[in-house]
């Protein structure tokens, strides 16, 4: 299993098909897990696709419309019935809190593990790890939403070339690394700038200065595409975007990855989207999502 990959559960945008679950993704980095906007149907989409609640470390949902939520009671029982072993945080619009509240307590049941409540009042930063930053970003929806983006702070790559030139080897190349000299030799001298990963999730939104701040840069962009292009005014007027827009945000922002999801049932043929993805311009690695598939970041490119 890769240690950084996107796990599909569903992608289906208001109602579930036949071959489309409700909403619900899990990013897995590091051996932590974030389950992003959990729609109906969630813990046993985890089952098929074989995450466990032990998998997760995090929750963050976009808004509270019923696709990008109702699978939250099912996920919080599931994660107390298991016992899982750490807390989870769970991430949230701050004007969605009844919402939430009725969904945790949806039904009776014992809690056994602690649910970290971290409510989102607005754009910033949201938590500080080793491995990433996570930070929100508000969008243009009919309900407050928000978007998230992880970022992975930039580090150095060792150029084993230089060391032997400035006679560093052995144990001296962890003490370099630790302390950044080492007889006179700087850490930046023998290595090289490795650029940090980002990955960001955006969903039930129109264009708005939120959509390019959240994708600017991404190895990996999942975004929705409710719309394809000729229905462009509907899609405003729902606060959606289309394949073409998702696809031209791509490209302005330099993408590397674009995963397309959240499709209207009134598209049978899913290759549509990736055409008009094609024809916007975006020619990096596309990705037009479908239930249960997983997607590993793309491989560093320094």
């Amino acid at each position: 299993m890769s240690a950084r990959e996107l796990v599909v559960l569903g992608t289906a945008s208001q109602v579930p098909t036949r071959h489309r679950n409700h909403n619900g993704y899990v990013l897995l980095w590091d051996g932590q897990g974030i389950l992003f906007d959990p729609g109906e149907g969630t813990q046993r989409q985890m089952l098929r696709a074989g995450v466990a609640a032990h998998d997760l470390h995090r929750i963050c949902v976009t808004h509270f419309h019923g696709d990008h939520s109702l699978g939250l009671p099912g996920v919080i029982q599931r994660i107390n019935l298991d016992r899982v072993p750490h807390d989870v945080t769970v991430h949230f619009p701050r004007s969605g809190q009844a919402f939430f509240d009725r969904l945790r307590y949806a039904t009776a049941y014992r809690e056994t593990v602690p649910l970290v409540e971290q409510p989102v009042a607005g754009d910033g930063r949201l938590a500080l790890t080793p491995s990433f930053a996570l930070d929100a970003v508000k969008l243009s929806h009919p309900v407050e939403s928000f978007g998230y983006r992880i970022t992975e702070p930039d580090g150095r790559r060792i150029l084993p070339e230089l060391l032997a030139a400035r006679g560093i080897a052995g144990p001296d190349v962890g003490r370099l690394q630790r302390e950044g000299v080492l007889r006179g030799v700087a850490l930046e001298e023998v290595s090289s700038v490795r650029r940090g990963q980002k990955f960001a999730f955006v969903m039930d939104t129109r264009l708005c200065d939120g959509v390019h701040a959240l994708a600017d840069g991404c190895d990996m962009l999942v975004i929705e595409s409710t719309f394809l292009d000729a229905d462009e005014q509907l899609a405003l007027d729902h606060g959606h975007l289309t394949a073409g827009q998702a696809a031209r945000v791509a490209v302005d922002c330099g993408v590397r990855h674009l995963v397309l999801t959240h499709f209207s049932q009134r598209y049978p043929d899913p290759g549509v989207f990736e055409q008009q993805a094609r024809d916007a311009g975006f020619d990096g690695e596309l990705t037009v999502a479908q239930d249960l598939l997983r997607v590993p970041l793309p491989k560093r490119t320094t």
